[in-house]
């Protein structure tokens, strides 16, 4: 998947859609189902693929996987609804990449949702949009102060084809948005109904995000706003994902500043893994709004 182009019909499907999502008065009014869409069900998935062709000769895979449990809940409609709109809009605009394929996933809990995953294509025009407001928002999660970010990881590193990586040897970028606890791994059985595949193995954590990030950037970005990392949680669920992921783990103080975290991720990477301060304070410098500065001066510190 990957045909088409954001430039040719997506901003103005994109500003119809934003019409619509500001008149909605409840996140079911923007994510229109109340089940999961067939077309997102990640079981019986072989393969999603980010494929070279004529409108995308150099495409780039990206995976934004957004918590979409009741602890983010408003917070969750809110990015969606306007967040991916500008980070598209940034990723044509000041082009850290050529060529993106975005493919958005909806995380739920394993242990409890009957959902805790949903998948779309990888896109480059106003499909993704579209498949967006497809998702249906469980808002569940449960007690066990986690929620399953590694769902991607594994689906990544599985179930993913991407000539980035394949014909060029360049890795994608992948990050997940939500506001718990790292996840704890997955067992082979979850893997089983989740995916409808056998897998013989249980995966830890730290297992899976090593497999993921074998062709894919992995970032998480934790919302300090969501229900969950407000107050006292705060300071111990940054800790947890910075022991896992070191720098890759990025506190974001305000959510509605997530399109410049990534982009500055991205525009980071891009620039190679020798990465100086000065160049690190250039991009900050670079922003307007003093908010924004603030939030990425905190994030790539």
């Amino acid at each position: 998947m990957g045909s088409g182009r954001w430039e040719s019909t997506g901003r103005a499907y994109y500003s119809t859609s934003s019409v619509a999502a500001r008149d909605a008065t409840s996140v079911r009014d923007y994510f229109r189902s109340s089940q999961i869409n067939e077309a997102l069900d990640p079981n019986g998935v072989l393969l999603r693929e980010s494929c070279d062709g004529d409108d995308n000769p150099e495409s780039n895979a990206i995976i934004i996987g957004l918590d979409v449990t009741g602890s983010m809940g408003r917070i969750a409609h809110e990015i969606a609804k306007e967040g991916l709109g500008t980070l598209i809009e940034g990723i044509l605009e000041r082009k850290p990449v050529v060529d993106p394929h975005i493919l958005i996933a909806a995380i739920g809990d394993v242990m409890c949702d009957s959902s805790p995953l949903q998948i779309s294509q990888f896109e480059a025009d106003e499909r993704i949009i579209q498949q967006l407001t497809d998702n249906y928002v469980e808002g569940g999660g449960g007690g066990n102060n986690t929620e399953s970010y590694d769902l991607p990881w594994y689906f990544a590193a599985t179930r993913t084809a991407i000539d980035c990586f394949t014909k060029r040897g360049k890795k994608g970028y992948l990050f997940t948005v939500g506001d718990e606890m790292p996840p704890a791994g997955l067992r082979a059985k979850d893997i089983k109904r989740v995916f409808g595949t056998d897998d013989q193995q249980d995966y830890t954590a730290a297992e899976l995000l090593a497999l993921a990030e074998e062709k894919y950037h992995v970032f998480h970005l934790i919302v300090e706003e969501g229900s969950y990392c407000r107050g006292r949680q705060r300071p111990r669920v940054i800790a947890g994902w910075k022991q896992l992921m070191g720098s890759r783990a990025i506190p974001l103080s305000n959510y509605k500043h997530m399109s410049e975290v990534i982009l500055a991720c991205i525009e980071i990477s891009e620039a190679g893994e020798i990465v100086d301060d000065e160049q690190i304070n250039a991009l900050i410098d670079s922003h307007q709004d003093e908010s924004v500065r603030q939030t990425l001066s905190h994030a790539l510190a």
